[in-house]
């Protein structure tokens, strides 16, 4: 058995043809048909049912993938590890993070990239995550930190930071300052909500139209803060996920009906190998899945 075997495997599952995974790893498809069928060969099992159109899983297939992709996952790290060591990791990485992103987490590391790594650059760009998702596909950004509801564009891979429901953010003492609410309790109250390309306004907006709700939004806003603020005023409820509201003084109400989540989550495009920015993404992730 040999690691490119399993690569070649995991690609075919990830692209859904033999075609699509040829492409990706720009080789062929006869030569990625063969390995598949010797490494099939090997373990004695099939792991691909090829008898319709699309391609299926055996059950040993099913089993046998987590592992495939955790050993090809160890083999990155190993990589990583001994590049660090020698220090050859060099190159500029071009990473995109949500409007007003202040997450210490985030910041820590990219200033700490800078002294472990003087031959890596890292240039910043901010901008709404649908923007964001864009540049990363089109190849202007080789990764970046956004919020999004649902799943990513096709073509990303994401390491999730954060999942979690919405909820309204209230005044101490409001009428909605309640143990739960529903998202049909809102009518009639001014909904300050960040505005759209973001991970919470879509969670919001797809969370009404899914009980058959308008979502309505009054006042919008890039920064979560400034959402709050307006709402320690009394300008209206603001909607942000319940991290989002911790350390103010206003009381967080959950949306019992809100069933879309607001995620935060580090994307790059798939298959992408680029040393610098593989080494970036790992230690951003392992730093904001610790926070």
């Amino acid at each position: 058995m040999e690691m490119h075997q399993l690569l070649y495997f995991a690609a075919i599952v990830d692209e859904g043809t033999f075609t699509a995974a040829a492409r990706r790893l720009h080789v062929s498809q006869s030569g990625i048909s063969t390995q598949v069928a010797k490494l099939e060969s090997e373990l004695g099992q099939r792991l691909l049912d090829r008898s319709g159109r699309q391609i299926r899983l055996t059950p040993a297939g099913k089993a046998v993938l987590p592992l495939a992709k955790n050993a090809l996952a160890t083999l990155e790290a190993i990589k990583h590890t001994a590049a660090e060591f020698a220090d050859a990791v060099r190159g500029r990485v071009r990473l995109g993070m949500i409007m007003g992103c202040s997450i210490p987490a985030f910041l820590d590391t990219i200033a700490d990239l800078g002294r472990t790594h003087p031959g890596i650059e890292v240039s910043l760009h901010e901008g709404y995550s649908d923007d964001l998702q864009a540049q990363v596909l089109a190849g202007s950004l080789d990764l970046a930190l956004i919020g999004y509801a649902g799943s990513v564009a096709p073509g990303l891979e994401a390491g999730i930071v954060i999942d979690e429901p919405i909820t309204a953010a209230v005044p101490a003492g409001h009428p909605l300052d309640r143990r739960d609410l529903r998202l049909g309790n809102l009518r009639g109250e001014k909904i300050l909500c960040l505005s759209p390309g973001t991970g919470i306004r879509a969670a919001y907006e797809d969370s009404c139209h899914r009980i058959g709700l308008g979502p309505r939004v009054d006042i919008d806003a890039s920064s979560p803060v400034t959402l709050l603020r307006l709402a320690e005023r009394g300008a209206g409820i603001a909607v942000l996920s319940a991290s989002s509201t911790q350390g103010t003084g206003l009381q967080t109400v959950p949306l019992t009906d809100a069933a879309t989540h607001a995620r935060l989550g580090l994307i790059t495009r798939r298959g992408q190998h680029y040393p610098a920015a593989q080494l970036l993404r790992t230690r951003l992730l392992a730093a904001l899945q610790a926070g």
